[in-house]
Order: C-alpha cells, then structure tokens, then sequence
C-alpha cells in the first residue's frame, strides 16, 4: 500500500504580518468610549435608585412619626378628666387658620407619664418660615405657674384640625366649662408634606392620617 503523503501548509509571510497587528487609535477610541458609556448608565441607575431609596425612607420616617403622633393625642383626649367643681380642669378647642390653611388648638386636663398627677395639655400650631409646626406645651394641672416643658413635635404640617361630635354634626369648637362636660367624640385630622419626585424633580406631597378619639373617664366626676 502507498502512503499518502501528508501536504504541509505553511503561512505566508503577508499572514504572518497581519497577526501581529495591533490596535489602531480609533479602535482604542471607539473602546474607551462604549467603555465610559457603560460606566455612565451605571452610575446613573445607581444614583436614581439610591435617591429613591433615601425619599422612601424619609417619607417613612414622617409618616411614623404622624402615626405615633395621633396615638398619643388620641391617649390624651380618651384620658381627658373634667368636673364643674374643679376649676383646674378644662377641655377646650379653638379653630385657628394660617392663610388658607386648617388648625386647631385643644387644651385638656389629663393623665401623662411624664408628670405626676393631672396634666394640663396643650397642642397648638406655630408659623415659622412659612411652615407649620406643631408644638406641645404640659404643666402640671394644679398650679398657673410657668413650669412650660414645650417642644416641637411635627414640622412640615399642612392642616391639623380637632372635630367634636355635636348632635349628629361635625363642629370645630368646644368648650366644656359651657358645655359643662367633655365631648363625646372627638376625630383627629392630620396632613403632613411628604417628599415626592415628580417630572424628575422633588416635590411635596401632602397626605393625611386620620383618628377618632371617645373620651373614657365621662363626662362628669
């Protein structure tokens, strides 16, 4: 049998020139630049997710605080304790308005941890800067001297209205030494300003939280 001889294939020199071409300068342009691209739509997805991320949180953190805000309220007012014969109690809410914008002010006699005895409670709205703070003032009940332990609660508010149950309506004062007892029912309305981002752009978003509140004690002690 013959054997096949086997055809060897050698590259030319032109071949071996081509193979050890490099980059030109425009392929390293073309490069870097698809390159920086890539990094730039990255960074950007970043950047927008982590901003939307912290206006999450902070709305969070806001509605929270509301929340926790309207419980303690709603405590306070279930709590409330007043009786004709004892001068030092008193349950009363005033309707106020800043430029448009709905408050209330409510002073009551009640029960708080913080001191010993009666309370004498108050919640108010203060303009500052054109913004609505809520601030909260406590003394004891049985003394008028000036013992104010006031604090700022709620910043960024928008409206924050009281509403007393009286003979199937809704009205926004009360008074109980002329009514001579504590209200019914009491409903708590509240509208804070949020964080949003609207058209790419941040914005303020009010949203409202709502709680209705019966006093336990009675109308009368």
């Amino acid at each position: 049998m013959s054997r096949k001889r086997r055809k060897s294939w050698a590259c030319p020199s032109s071949c071996a020139r081509i193979n050890k071409r490099g980059f030109t300068l425009l392929e390293v342009l073309i490069a870097v630049g698809i390159f920086s691209l890539v990094l730039i739509a990255l960074y950007s997805t970043f950047f927008l997710s982590r901003r939307a991320l912290d206006v999450a949180d902070e709305s969070l953190l806001k509605l929270q605080e509301a929340r926790f805000f309207l419980d303690v309220l709603k405590r306070e007012i279930e709590s409330a304790v007043y009786s004709e014969d004892k001068p030092y109690t008193v349950f009363k809410i005033d309707d106020r308005d800043y430029y448009g914008r709905q408050t209330s002010r409510i002073i009551v006699t009640s029960l708080s941890p913080l001191i010993k005895g009666l309370s004498k409670i108050e919640y108010a709205v203060e303009e500052r800067d054109g913004r609505l703070i809520i601030r909260k003032s406590m003394i004891t009940a049985f003394t008028q001297a000036s013992e104010d332990k006031g604090m700022d609660l709620l910043e960024d508010v928008a409206s924050f209205t009281l509403e007393v149950k009286l003979n199937d309506r809704w009205v926004k004062t009360w008074d109980s030494r002329l009514a001579k007892s504590n209200p019914e029912e009491v409903r708590i309305t509240l509208v804070i300003f949020i964080r949003g981002e609207e058209n790419g752009g941040d914005s303020r978003m009010p949203f409202s939280v709502s709680e209705t509140a019966r006093p336990r004690i009675g109308r009368k002690i």
